[in-house]
């Protein structure tokens, strides 16, 4: 197999490009960095993309390696045919390869095999062969020393050598697992109910294949696993064997012979082959399901990552709770605790007017701009002690926001949040992380396991590999696209930097304790064990406000710095000029000179020399400045206040396969079924919704005492139109 021209074909790219994606990789360069640096060898494709082809990559490589493993074992045996060979060169995934290598795969004992030492295959052989009488053939076979006592145990062992041919046969396991596919029924009944009715709808449930949805695969599987639920793929099983029955007989056969071999057809579908493809395909749905969830997973944590964040605030943190009450803590405008409290503002105590004074007297002695509310236990009513607050008082500019607490308990327990704030207990801990991951929620919700951060769907059924590696690539590209202030960034976002590793970001961070703040990016070079290559992976990722050189508050890469200088100098322009942003006419001025023209002079492509223009029209930009900012509140909604017929305004918080949660401001969120997200036909909410998007939609149905409430956006859009 030829890998690069198989991902040039697949990804539809131009062979020179996909050659240096395979060199760039191959030399060890991250994807962030050939993502950004190299967008004239790879044709601009963005990280996603070179994160895809890099999976398949491996992929293949994995398989060439196991098709040459297969091809010597067989080899090696002395089987090896012309027809073998070119099946298995022939062969597109692992599950084919291992097809045509289980005839010749080293097997633990079983009925044939017991069959052939009992020295039964040269009759299996004749019975296949059909030119003859197969009970005359099988008194040759009569041995008492071998356990082959008469004809009929001859006969029966040779069917059992014959049931495992027919099992172990590459192309017809192939046609039977494709027709299982497409035509296979997934069904399924509950053997146990678990009281919460989690599995109601599957009690006696049934559905094709080709319709099943990849959530009813997932949910089934857990279903299984928490024996609840059993399930099975059922296909007609004359038909299989009537497959299987006519790769084997002759029409002018010997009628004894085939009569055996149908019999033994019959024995090795239901005995080998059902269980056997049931089990791949069974295998091949909750695949396909759970890269399904771990696309979705990525799809709703990229945008959650990537929030505006509210910038220049002191924030006060509230993580709500009953009992022990609700922690409080004041953080500065750069993250840094302020002071901390605990207040009782709700049952079983109900100080309301003792917490109000705690409140007030930190609003008002550190200037508290904003309040960050917890969602978790409690959080209607933390909400409601803080909505009435701020209405006494009055005109104050203090506004709040409830942000997600997914994963601060987690966070709030681990050995970051134990080296951060040693003396803190977890409680106090979570109201820094409540407070914090409403300032910068990049910075702040890398520290969780994502796993933990709430907008998965069915992560814990997932391969924990696969979800580590898929979720990391999505910190890594958020980090990595937003850039990082190398002297306030912690080691828990520097780690994610491309090229630098656990140990390389505590070095850093060593450094910076031990010789103050960086003044410029090749002081990173001073770093213990931070070589050349790293340097070159990820310095155009790290930024330092208030350098010397601007260039290195900027993504602008090291490497092209002259080119970026003589950039400027074309066309009148001094570093003095970068500092005080007066090059907003520079791309005018490009484009009238000439891109092309331009990039040649300077020695850039055209790709590498408009993404420098843009850093160096806004140098220490932030993408996410450019979003739609959080809405900040002074007031809140109860779900009494709400009817059927209301718009409302609200954010995505979570999507999932059949649909959107979304935060309309009380503590339920509500609803919108995939049917009701817009008119036009979508296959999944992720092609219309993501985390983070503000929308408007219209309550259609609400149920206060299940507290549910069901919304519909195409109808807002309906009455617009």
């Amino acid at each position: 197999m030829d890998i690069k021209q198989q991902l040039t074909e697949e990804f539809n790219l131009r062979p020179d490009h996909a050659e240096n994606i395979l060199k760039l990789l191959d030399e060890g360069n991250t994807i962030p960095f050939i993502a950004r640096y190299r967008k004239e060898m790879t044709g601009a494709i963005d990280d996603q993309v070179l994160r895809e082809f890099n999976d398949r990559y491996e992929y293949l490589q994995n398989l060439n390696k196991r098709k040459q493993e297969i091809t010597n074992s067989i080899t090696e045996q002395g089987k090896m045919t012309g027809e073998i060979q070119a099946a298995i060169d022939a062969a597109q995934t692992m599950t084919e390869v291992e097809d045509i290598y289980r005839p010749y795969k080293q097997k633990k004992k079983t009925r044939a095999s017991v069959a052939i030492a009992k020295g039964l295959q040269p009759l299996a052989d004749f019975i296949l062969a059909q030119e003859g009488d197969p009970y005359k053939e099988a008194e040759k076979y009569i041995d008492v020393e071998k356990e082959v006592a008469d004809e009929k145990e001859a006969i029966n062992g040779a069917k059992d050598i014959i049931a495992e041919i027919i099992s172990d046969n590459a192309e017809l396991r192939k046609k039977l697992r494709s027709m299982l596919e497409k035509n296979g029924e997934m069904q399924v009944k509950m053997v146990k109910d678990d009281e919460k009715g989690t599995y109601a709808m599957y009690a006696d449930y049934a559905e094709i294949l080709p319709e099943i949805k990849n959530h009813r695969v997932l949910a089934i599987n857990r279903g299984e696993k928490e024996e609840c639920l059993k399930a099975k793929i059922y296909f007609n099983p004359d038909i299989a064997k009537r497959i299987c029955v006519a790769k084997y007989i002759k029409p002018s056969g010997n009628p004894d012979c085939k009569k055996l071999i149908e019999e033994a057809a019959d024995d090795g579908y239901d005995r080998l082959i059902e269980p056997s493809v049931e089990r791949e395909v069974r295998a091949v749905l909750t695949d396909r399901a759970s890269e399904q969830s771990v696309k979705m997973f990525e799809a709703n944590l990229r945008p959650l990552l990537l929030q505006p964040p509210v910038k220049g605030k002191v924030t006060l943190g509230l993580d709500p709770g009953f009992r022990t009450g609700c922690k409080v803590a004041v953080v500065d405008e750069t993250g840094k605790v302020l002071d901390t409290s605990v207040i009782y503002p709700v049952p079983p105590k109900n100080d309301i007017e003792g917490s109000k004074i705690i409140i007030k007297n930190l609003i008002e002695k550190y200037k508290v701009d904003i309040i960050s509310i917890g969602n978790g236990t409690a959080s209607k009513e933390t909400e409601i002690f803080v909505a009435d607050l701020l209405k006494e008082l009055g005109d104050s500019s203090v506004s709040y926001a409830v942000v997600s607490e997914a994963g601060a308990s987690v966070y709030s327990a681990s050995k970051i949040a134990v080296e951060e704030f040693p003396d803190f207990d977890v409680t106090q801990r979570s109201a820094v992380s409540i407070a914090r991951r409403l300032q910068d929620p990049l910075a702040e919700l890398i520290k969780i396991d994502p796993k933990s951060i709430g907008v998965g769907q069915y992560q814990h059924d997932m391969d924990p590999k696969r979800l580590d590696s898929a979720l990391g690539g999505v910190l890594e590209d958020c980090v990595n696209s937003v850039g990082v202030d190398l002297n306030t960034a912690s080691v828990s976002l520097l780690r994610y930097v491309a090229g630098l590793n656990s140990g390389i970001a505590k070095n850093i961070v060593t450094y910076r304790e031990e010789n103050g703040k960086f003044t410029s990016r090749e002081q990173l070079l001073k770093v213990s064990k931070l070589g050349p290559k790293a340097y070159e992976q990820c310095a155009g990722f790290l930024r330092i406000p208030g350098a010397k050189n601007i260039l290195d508050n900027t993504a602008v890469h090291p490497e092209s710095y002259q080119k970026a200088e003589k950039l400027l100098a074309l066309f009148g322009y001094t570093d003095e000029d970068v500092k005080e942003r007066r090059l907003s006419e520079l791309p005018d001025k490009v484009k009238k000179y000439g891109a092309e023209k331009a990039a040649e002079y300077c020695g850039l492509d055209k790709a590498t020399m408009n993404d420098i223009i843009a850093e160096l029209v806004k140098p220490g930009r932030d993408i996410r400045d450019s979003l739609p900012q959080r809405k900040l509140r002074k007031d809140i909604l109860s779900i009494d206040d709400l009817s059927v017929g209301m718009e409302v305004e609200g954010t995505v918080r979570n999507v999932i396969d059949f649909g959107a949660f979304i935060d309309i401001g009380v503590h339920e969120d509500g609803l919108v079924h995939i049917s009701e997200i817009t008119d036009r036909y979508i296959r999944h909410p992720l092609e219309a919704l993501a985390v983070g998007q503000q929308v408007k939609a219209v309550i259609i149905s609400l149920d206060k005492a299940k507290h549910r409430i069901g919304l519909s956006i195409k109808q807002v859009k309906k009455a617009a139109n």
